[in-house]
């Protein structure tokens, strides 16, 4: 059986933590991450129901989107849901993993999951961050040079959007001294060395940078190796908020409201008024995305589809789009799929249950 700490560190492959938003608690929050895992349960929420599902299918971890504590504690009675629900899980040993707003700033995560249940195409990030990103410069004598890049390309290095061992190269002389206490590779002690070395250049995402260096000083021939390691503002376009792009065949707002209703299975969508021009151009937030609704009319999105849009906001489409808010839950609900799809995909001979728990706390009449 693996253990959580297995089942969280690979999902951080995935989904790095330190793509979190600052408020939020991504992470193991209950749990020892030594202890073996006897079944994982995939929810969206985690409330008291939902440790009583996991209790029913021997499910020692918990996998959610969304945290069941946001803000520190300062005491734990039971006085509320999210006090009774982490007391639950404790008294029976339940670990319970977050998995959030990192999985919504990944490419692959949840509006990839959107947009694949609209059959999107020609998707791209919204809003790609910033200050996620490394540029690794190291120097190499030039017959060790491929085994470096090599190595720095097996360790996260070097990956630009669709092109993998992307790097500058350009030949130069080095020059060192060792002194008497060194063991160089090259050269002798006391004695000036000139060797011919090729200038290596990478870009990383910051937080492989420990892995990457790892990579370098073992694939590197020298005792001491020289490299400078800088932050770029380059937007990284892996990363980010919402998604854009195409529907296969443009249709007419009413089609396409029918159409989203369909595929995200929908009871109810409210809506802006409906423009009089077809649809086609599409974008998407899983959760609350107001935020991301001027970049949606700055990239001429034809619909903003999203959720938790207060009254004054709707008039903030100004003629511009269509704002389809389809409910936060209803929005994020196919996050359990894509989390058990990425379990199921490594851990292929281990039970990986979806919750059957409704946790939406809106009905509709």
């Amino acid at each position: 059986m693996p253990q959580i700490h297995e089942i969280t560190t690979y999902l951080e492959t995935i989904a790095p933590r330190s793509y979190q938003e600052s408020y939020d608690n991504a992470g193991l929050i209950t749990g020892n991450p030594q202890s073996e895992v006897s079944g994982i349960l995939v929810s969206l929420d985690v409330i008291e129901s939902i440790v009583d599902e996991a209790l029913e299918h021997d499910c020692n971890l918990i996998v959610a989107h969304h945290p069941i504590i946001f803000k520190g504690l300062k005491g734990l009675t039971g006085r509320n849901y999210i006090e009774r629900t982490i007391i639950k899980a404790i008294k029976h040993d339940i670990a319970i993993y977050a998995i959030h707003t990192n999985l919504d700033n990944v490419y692959n995560g949840v509006n990839a999951k959107i947009a694949e249940k609209l059959e999107l195409q020609q998707t791209r990030v919204l809003i790609p961050k910033s200050q996620t990103l490394r540029k690794l410069t190291t120097f190499v004598p030039q017959e060790n040079a491929k085994a470096v890049l090599n190595a720095l390309s097996a360790a996260g290095a070097g990956n630009i959007g669709n092109y993998q061992n992307c790097s500058f190269q350009v030949s130069g002389t080095g020059t060192f001294q060792p002194n008497e206490q060194a063991n160089p590779h090259i050269g002798e002690a006391d004695k000036l060395e000139q060797v011919e070395e090729q200038r290596i250049e990478v870009i990383l995402p910051a937080h492989q940078s420990s892995l990457v260096l790892q990579a370098l000083r073992k694939a590197h021939p020298y005792e001491e190796v020289a490299y400078y390691l800088h932050n770029l503002e380059n937007e990284n376009q892996e990363v980010g908020s919402g998604m854009i792009g195409q529907l296969a065949k443009a249709m007419s707002p009413t089609n396409f409201l029918s159409y989203l209703k369909k595929q995200m299975n929908l009871s109810v969508i409210r809506h802006t008024a409906l423009l009089d021009r077809p649809v086609q151009t599409v974008a998407v937030c899983g959760g609350a995305g107001s935020f991301l609704l001027p970049q949606a009319i700055r990239q001429q999105a034809d619909v903003f589809v999203t959720a938790d849009f207060k009254y004054h906001e709707f008039f903030d489409a100004d003629g511009h789009l269509i704002i389809a808010d389809i409910g936060h839950y209803e929005s994020e609900v196919y996050t359990k799929e894509l989390i058990q799809e990425f379990l199921c995909e490594k851990f292929v001979n281990f039970a990986v249950r979806l919750a059957k728990a409704n946790t939406n706390p809106v009905f509709y009449i």
